[in-house]
């Protein structure tokens, strides 16, 4: 990683690059948020009982 002076490497307004990157960020978290909420597991089916022939109806 290299810091350099945002000015003299060319960046003129400072404030849009932090605007940027605060932007960025909130987008990663919220992919990362947004994935663990779907990630679940599928239930399986349940199974039906047949009816037993004893059991009145």
């Amino acid at each position: 990683k290299e810091y350099v002076d945002l000015v003299e490497a060319g960046i003129i307004d400072p404030t849009k690059v932090l605007r940027i990157a605060l932007e960025n960020a909130v987008s990663v978290a919220s992919v990362l948020l947004l994935t663990e909420a779907t990630m679940t597991e599928i239930p399986e089916p349940a199974k039906e009982r047949a009816l037993e022939p004893e059991m009145p109806m």
